[in-house]
């Protein structure tokens, strides 16, 4: 009975947990309605005279708010990506793994088993990376989410105000957010700030709009603000080809920690966010280079120690020969 009602409480408070981690994206939701409310209607249809100027002010919001809407979807609604079943440990492996008490002969069962998977990094001690709660082998870059209960390909964070992890999925999708929602604010500052001066001295009559005018200008300036510098600072990240986790520790290879160990200079390292084709950059449709599984490394020495990269027909198909669980090599 006991353990009855533990198991009931926790999943309660799993429960509750996943229905509060639903209030930031709320919060920035409402303010979002808000800001549409009191641009469109309060100051370009209440406020302003000027026809022309209605229509330009219109299209060029409608333009940025669609954007900025469809990236955050994207964002939030992105399913992580976790290690296919290649990194898995086979059944037979894992019985070998479990029955086995020697925790050194545990790690040599992994270091065996990665011989056979384009897998570079270790851990902080030397040992292959392997997460017991999903019971995979960790690729390159890949972490556990505690918050998502789940392993996700080049995890950069779990970000609560899209309530979803952000990495191989959906990297692109959360910068173009960014950016977008920067271009948002400033286009909103920008427009209203001749407003905010004349309600502001008295040149406009107190009315509604007022307020709402008055409250856009510092929402925006101070939203734009916080956006710019962590805009910046994943701008940086990409030109390095770092992850956030990867900026606070340096991913470990076999000759040591090394944090440029997957800096393949500026052009490459955004070409694998943001795709070859130039024209796709800033709209929100998946373009990142390769699978999430393998990353080109700044120093290729290593990866000719992996014999797996000599023959890549081994590893591009499955054990039924089927196309599932696949994963496509690229440098």
């Amino acid at each position: 009975v006991h353990r009855g009602w533990t198991m009931a409480l926790s999943r309660g408070l799993r429960c509750c947990q996943r229905v509060f981690s639903w209030i930031p994206v709320l919060i920035i939701t409402s303010v979002v309605l808000w800001s549409y409310y009191a641009y469109v209607f309060e100051l370009c249809l209440f406020t302003l005279t000027n026809t022309l100027e209605k229509v330009v002010y219109l299209l060029v919001f409608h333009v940025c708010f669609v954007m900025f809407s469809w990236t955050y979807w994207k964002s939030i609604f992105t399913p992580p990506a976790s290690p296919c079943k290649k990194f898995q440990l086979s059944y037979s492996d894992k019985q070998r793994y479990e029955m086995e008490e020697r925790p050194d002969a545990q790690k040599q069962i992994l270091v065996e088993i990665a011989k056979k998977l384009p897998i570079f990094t270790r851990a902080q001690s030397g040992a292959i990376r392997f997460c017991d709660r999903c019971q995979v082998l960790k690729p390159d870059r890949c972490h556990h989410c505690s918050v998502c209960e789940t392993c996700v390909l080049k995890m950069d964070h779990h970000c609560p105000w899209v309530n979803n992890c952000v990495g191989f999925s959906n990297y692109k999708f959360f910068l173009l957010f960014l950016s977008y929602s920067m271009l948002y604010c400033i286009f909103i500052a920008a427009t209203v700030f001749q407003y905010f001066l004349k309600f502001w001295s008295g040149d406009l009559p107190n009315r509604p709009a007022k307020f709402h005018v008055l409250f856009l200008m510092f929402v925006a300036l101070m939203f734009f603000v916080s956006l710019m510098f962590l805009f910046g600072y994943h701008c940086w990240l990409v030109a390095k080809n770092r992850s956030t986790l990867e900026a606070f520790s340096a991913p470990v290879f076999l000759s040591g920690p090394d944090r440029n160990g997957f800096n393949v200079g500026i052009r490459k390292n955004l070409q694998q966010v943001f795709g070859e084709e130039r024209r796709l950059w800033f709209i929100p449709v998946f373009t990142s280079q390769g699978n999430g599984h393998y990353f080109p490394l700044k120093n290729r020495s290593s990866e000719s120690q992996n014999p797996l990269l000599a023959n890549e027909d081994m590893w591009e198909e499955s054990d039924d020969g089927s196309e599932e669980g696949s994963l496509e090599m690229e440098e």
